[in-house]
């Protein structure tokens, strides 16, 4: 896990720790991660609300929560995390479900596929139009 998402788990961890106390038996122990200050699970709309909301704020590109989900698990493949692990996190039973779902290519894996092709039928150096050693 990247040390600031560790790092704001603990924080808002934390955060619930406080609320739960000020809270007492009012406070509905859920076992989920994104709660309200009551303790009860946000739905997809407050959450999606909330996130747009954040990155509004910040100056982000707004982008669907699905989208984004989508490349945490391609940089964590990216990373090396080993694909039951992906599919454990996702929810999946089945690697190729969430390979399919999330897993998408990116820059780097087609330079290397491009490097790797380009090995296979020479350099490229004698066609009309081909581009060496550009950036992407």
């Amino acid at each position: 896990m990247p040390v600031p998402v560790r790092d704001e788990l603990r924080s808002f961890k934390s955060l619930q720790a406080k609320e739960k106390l000020v809270l007492g038996p009012g406070y509905l122990d859920s076992g989920y991660v994104l709660v309200d200050e009551m303790g009860e699970a946000r739905n997809i709309k407050q959450l999606r609300r909330r996130a747009y909301g954040i990155m509004a704020l910040l100056g982000l590109r707004q982008v669907r929560l699905y989208d984004a989900r989508a490349s945490c698990f391609t940089y964590l493949a990216d990373m090396g995390v080993p694909d039951h692990v992906l599919a454990r996190w996702a929810g999946d039973t089945n690697v190729r479900t969430t390979k399919r779902r999330y897993v998408t290519p990116g820059v780097k894996g087609l330079r290397g596929a491009a490097t790797v092709w380009g090995g296979l039928h020479g350099s490229g150096d004698d066609i009309p139009g081909v581009v060496r050693d550009c950036e992407i």
